[in-house]
């Protein structure tokens, strides 16, 4: 994508990364959406109900793909391993967010979730057998300096935030980082988009409803349109994001991902008067600097590679 948008004539490359940057502004805007309309159901519905209704949203949107891929012949792998294990660490991921966002305020699990790249650079060493650099290297410690700095748990008072509630988080984000290394060895060994997301949101599906059918709450008809737009927002969500780094350069458009938390902050404090102190926000900004620049050093090592 970095080079064929580059060779597009000046005046379409302009109308191809304002296309992006809306794109992704707007797929950032929707994902926050859904985030605040899980967080708002959370109150009322047991984790696993809320995942799972999220889940099957998200298999249906798949549908059309499928059809089109071959319909049931989309499903077929050679590594069903690899899916169980991607399916493990998704869902734990998915059910550690959703939880964060009933105990937590919208902005900070949604910061926190931008820890992953940090997470993704350390993991990748062992796993991937990839080096990081000083620079690199410098980067993690410092963005996990502002998750610190946003947390400070050596500040305890009745405004303080639960660390227990956060750590569970930070582990889910963990595993997310996991997660997308597993993708990236799937994809390496030839294993088709379309299959790993099918079979993630079928693995996810069944494991959220065996778990939710011991404490089942059924939905009210305004409460049941709710799930449903909780899952619609976060497929459109991926659809947009998609459509969005397909259009532009990668190290244009992924600055403006970070949309999620100005949209995280207005709707915390519209909705459930969740102001941010300034150290929150301090925090913030050093934890998105050094993911800005940890993903601006995956993406020019890669082109120079």
């Amino acid at each position: 994508m970095e080079t064929s948008a580059l060779r597009l004539p000046a005046a379409d490359l302009r109308a191809a990364r304002r296309h992006a940057i809306l794109f992704v502004l707007s797929a950032s805007a929707t994902f926050t959406l859904g985030s605040a309309l899980v967080k708002a159901l959370a109150a009322d519905f047991p984790v696993l109900e809320i995942v799972m209704f999220r889940s099957i949203v998200g298999f249906l949107l798949m549908l059309p793909m499928i059809v089109r891929t071959g319909g049931l012949n989309a499903l077929k792998t050679r590594r069903p391993m690899g899916h169980v294990l991607r399916t493990a660490y998704g869902f734990i991921g998915t059910v550690t967010s959703v939880y964060g966002f009933g105990v937590l305020p919208l902005v900070t699990v949604t910061a926190l979730g931008f820890a992953m790249p940090l997470f993704l650079t350390v993991v990748s060493v062992p796993l991937l057998g990839e080096r990081v650099g000083p620079r690199r290297a410098s980067a993690v410690v410092v963005g996990f300096l502002g998750v610190m700095v946003m947390l400070r748990p050596w500040h305890v008072d009745a405004d303080s935030l639960p660390l227990g509630a956060v750590a569970i988080v930070m582990a889910g984000v963990f595993t997310w980082s996991l997660s997308m290394i597993n993708i990236r060895q799937m994809g390496d060994a030839g294993e088709r988009n379309v299959t790993i997301v099918s079979w993630y949101s079928l693995g996810t599906a069944s494991l959220a409803a065996i778990g939710c059918l011991a404490d089942w709450v059924t939905p009210t008809p305004w409460q049941l349109a709710a799930l449903v737009s909780a899952g619609l927002m976060s497929g459109l969500g991926q659809l947009l994001m998609t459509e969005g780094y397909r259009a532009a350069e990668t190290t244009l458009v992924a600055p403006f991902e970070y949309g999620a938390i100005i949209y995280a902050t207005v709707l915390g404090i519209a909705i459930w008067g969740e102001w941010p102190d300034v150290w929150s926000f301090v925090g913030i900004a050093v934890l998105i600097a050094s993911g800005l620049y940890i993903w601006h050093r995956e993406v020019t090592l890669g082109l120079r590679r």
